[in-house]
């Protein structure tokens, strides 16, 4: 088992599927011989050529146009956005192009593609390239959308050796408890593990943790079991709190397990509020582990 960065494991991720189907390519921005701006590329270029791995224009309608249409005649291409934040730039492809192709020429187009994208904050790069747009993505019918939590880009961790498929859509319980489940995504996935154990430490609060992982399809079915054993429920979202993808867990919670619930669904979220690009500022709207903390041992007081 070997130690990876995120970005070295995004890397490995693409190169396998490269090796596994020739039919996979990629392109983007800077992502041939520079290896990425967040260098989350690099040796793909050296490793299968500038058939497979190309450099685009800065033109995010291109790059997705150009995606799409390798897909529909038979290619399944890996297209980089660099900031999700860009999703706005070619919204088109995402929300009227890419899901619905299929469902639209009753099956006779197919449009077998990924869009790979930076989403989120850490790097203090403003309201415009920060954001966490996961919810602009899953309410879109016809996408999958899936959020890896670890390691994150600048940090390490064990990636199993040899070819790795998992499969979509399941949840992961990255820590058992009996008082609480929390649910969390990406970046957010660490914290509430930190603040899991500090809960215990302090005030005896037996957390249990669920990596969502994929919000669609979103595995229900792990939640729901979670909740039914724990009989309380926490979200840490990064995305803003209006229309978050914990507000939809929670509806489901209630529809489905209402009666398995000792105490209301919190949401801890980042507030309604463009992301400010000062580190203090944005250390202060992102869920912190003080405050999943602070929220979760509140609640449990109560």
């Amino acid at each position: 088992m070997a130690e990876l960065t995120y970005r070295d494991a995004v890397a490995r991720g693409i190169a396998q599927e490269m090796t596994r189907d020739p039919d996979v390519i990629f392109f983007g921005e800077d992502v041939a011989k520079p290896g990425g701006v967040f260098k989350a590329t690099v040796g793909l270029y050296e490793q299968f050529g500038g058939k497979r791995v190309r450099d685009c224009p800065i033109s995010e309608q291109a790059i997705l146009g150009a995606a799409m249409g390798a897909a529909m005649t038979g290619l399944k291409p890996i297209a980089e956005i660099m900031f999700s934040d860009f999703f706005a730039v070619c919204f088109d492809y995402i929300a009227n192009e890419f899901g619905k192709s299929r469902y639209m020429s009753n099956g006779q187009i197919k449009c077998p593609l990924v869009v790979r994208t930076a989403n989120g904050a850490g790097s203090r790069f403003g309201a415009q390239h920060s954001q966490s747009v996961e919810n602009w993505a899953m309410m879109i019918p016809g996408l999958k959308v899936v959020a890896p939590s670890n390691p994150l880009y600048p940090t390490k961790g064990e990636v199993p050796d040899g070819e790795i498929v998992d499969r979509l859509g399941a949840a992961s319980i990255v820590r058992r408890g009996r008082d609480a489940t929390i649910l969390a995504l990406a970046l957010m996935v660490p914290r509430a593990l930190e603040a899991a154990e500090r809960l215990r430490a302090a005030h005896g609060i037996d957390c249990e943790v669920v990596d969502v992982r994929s919000l669609v399809p979103l595995d229900t079915r792990t939640i729901l079991d979670s909740v039914a054993r724990t009989h309380r429920l926490f979200t840490v979202e990064e995305n803003p709190r209006l229309c978050g993808w914990g507000a939809e867990i929670v509806s489901i919670v209630a529809d489905e397990a209402f009666y398995d619930l000792d105490g209301p669904p919190v949401r801890i979220t980042t507030p309604h509020i463009p992301l400010p690009a000062a580190d203090i500022l944005e250390d202060i709207a992102l869920p912190t582990v003080e405050r999943i903390v602070e929220r979760v041992g509140r609640s449990m007081d109560s």
